[in-house]
């Protein structure tokens, strides 16, 4: 396992690491803590394991460390948006929100993504690679240390496609929800999606715990073949097929996010035709205005007309709410302060 993301193992995985240097099995569920529980970043911080093993671990295990390269934070409601830098020098957004339920942290799981969707920053550039477990667990640290408090909530709707990097996606989940970790409760964690059909069926066999959010858009094959490359490959029959196959399984109800774009999907027949596809449903319909993306031409839909389309929802006994815009006056979309960064040329010395 020697180079690997020592903050992607499992703790049976890190309890053989140790084992193999010489070390006891109660010093890998120390080492789990330390990275997960007390969230370290060095190996020198962990003084109850032997200098030995400290000394392996360190030539061998690289701790995942991310180094910070812009915050900015809104005046309107005090979100704060994190870039991060990767060992390989590669950048990952992360978005801390305050709600009355507690502190949400939304964190990327690419770095760029390859779904294509016209309306998002992320996929401009296109997918360069995912991130590991640790990465993205990191993200979850980085931004609580910097907050200084625990977050409480995590939505894995950043950058990149989450299902598209599924087993990294697996491992994240479960060490975040470790009881020697952090132990946040999966409950509390919340996986967007494009609509990678067999992705969707094998997150269900995992019988997780976490609220999977499908990324809707329009209600209609042609509509959402519009806006989402993606679906001329998964056709929205078999996207519903296998969300309702996850409730199912799961008993966790679905969540579906519709970003309003103007004149692209929020028409009265836009309400209509997304009310008959989801009537008698249980799950929970999220209506986004779209930020606007510099070098796309898509408009945030009208107050008035979000407020009429959801109002035309709710008669067909759908449990609708129009997300509370964060960050608005700064880099709101996703992948937006990324790609500013990247296209930004280097300072002259």
């Amino acid at each position: 396992m020697s180079g690997q993301d020592i903050r992607s193992l499992y703790q049976e995985e890190l309890i053989q690491v140790v084992r193999e240097m010489g070390g006891r099995d109660f010093q890998g569920k120390q080492l789990f803590r330390w990275l997960h529980q007390k969230q370290v970043g060095s190996y020198q911080e962990m003084t109850d394991l032997p200098k030995a093993v400290r000394s392996q671990l360190e030539e061998g295990y690289p701790l995942t460390s991310l180094y910070p390269v812009d915050t900015q934070v809104s005046a309107l409601d005090g979100t704060r948006k994190f870039l991060f830098a990767l060992a390989d020098g590669q950048m990952v957004e992360s978005v801390w929100m305050h709600y009355r339920h507690g502190d949400s942290v939304c964190i990327s799981s690419q770095a760029g993504c390859r779904m294509g969707c016209r309306f998002c920053a992320s996929t401009i550039g296109g997918l360069i690679r995912g991130l590991s477990a640790g990465e993205m667990l990191e993200q979850v640290y980085a931004v609580g240390r910097a907050m200084g408090k625990p977050v409480s909530h995590v939505v894995v709707m950043g950058t990149g496609e989450p299902l598209d990097n599924y087993d990294q996606i697996l491992r994240f989940i479960r060490i975040l929800s470790h009881e020697q970790g952090m132990h946040m409760s999966q409950r509390n964690m919340t996986v967007s999606t494009c609509g990678i059909v067999p992705r969707i069926y094998d997150l269900a066999r995992e019988k997780l715990q976490i609220t999977l959010a499908l990324s809707l858009h329009g209600a209609t094959d042609a509509k959402r073949q519009k806006l989402m490359p993606i679906a001329k490959e998964y056709h929205l029959d078999a996207v519903m097929k296998a969300c309702d196959h996850y409730f199912k399984s799961t008993g966790r109800r679905m969540t579906y996010e519709y970003s309003m774009v103007s004149g692209m999907n929020d028409t009265g027949q836009d309400a209509a035709e997304l009310g008959r596809l989801l009537r008698g449903k249980n799950c929970h319909l999220n209506l986004i205005p779209v930020n606007p993306v510099k070098g796309r031409s898509f408009r945030q839909s009208d107050k008035k007309v979000v407020a009429r389309f959801k109002n035309k929802l709710e008669k067909y006994g759908i449990n609708v709410t129009i997300r509370r815009e964060m960050g608005r006056d700064i880099d709101g979309a996703c992948g937006q302060l990324r790609r500013r960064h990247m296209e930004e040329p280097p300072v002259a010395e």
